[in-house]
């Protein structure tokens, strides 16, 4: 609960509030760029939640996975609003902000942290497991968006092109939240440090 109470702090500071604003925008940027393959769908917009879930923890990156999902139906409205793809947002916020929530400081001084790489592969992979194959693919299976498919088949369909698509997300994933930590240390002067 103490984490929780930490981020919900978060809201009182602008430079917070500011950050998570250029981070969803962000994500709403990298949304616009996915390859949609019908069974699924490719994209990096989860780098800027996860940064969020980093720098400023489970309470603001909840909001803001939530908000992605709202402002993304607003500005690229692909049918009816399912607001249970908003919940969904909102929990993959909620697991990036309580793995990685002030547990991802460079303490070191080094520019390679086996802790922070370790922390972020976890963050992806538990994503990937819970939101991308269970939660996502139960949502489109409840809606009807599957088709004729069962819900076995959809999740076969939807490991395979997660595991051809985690190793590169893992990449992506370490080598942008680092340089995303860097940046804001560089920026603002201050190191997240370990809860």
């Amino acid at each position: 609960m103490k984490m929780f109470q930490e981020s919900f702090k978060e809201f009182k500071d602008l430079r917070a509030v500011l950050v998570t604003g250029l981070l969803v925008s962000l994500s709403m940027v990298i949304e616009s760029f996915s390859l949609n393959l019908g069974f699924a769908k490719i994209n990096f917009a989860f780098l800027a939640i996860a940064a969020i879930g980093m720098l400023y923890g489970p309470s603001v990156s909840l909001c803001a996975g939530a908000v992605c999902d709202i402002l993304g139906f607003l500005v690229k409205p692909d049918g009816a609003f399912f607001p249970l793809y908003t919940l969904i947002g909102a929990a993959q916020g909620l697991i990036y902000g309580i793995i990685a929530y002030r547990k991802l400081s460079n303490k070191t001084g080094k520019s390679f942290d086996i802790e922070m790489i370790v922390r972020l592969i976890i963050a992806r992979v538990v994503d990937v497991v819970c939101i991308n194959l269970i939660c996502n693919t139960a949502a489109n299976f409840h809606y009807g968006f599957l088709g004729d498919k069962t819900l076995s088949a959809a999740i076969v369909a939807r490991i395979a092109k997660n595991l051809l698509e985690l190793p590169i997300d893992i990449i992506l994933i370490v080598s942008v939240l680092m340089a995303v930590l860097k940046a804001y240390t560089m920026v603002f002067g201050q190191r997240r440090s370990a809860a």
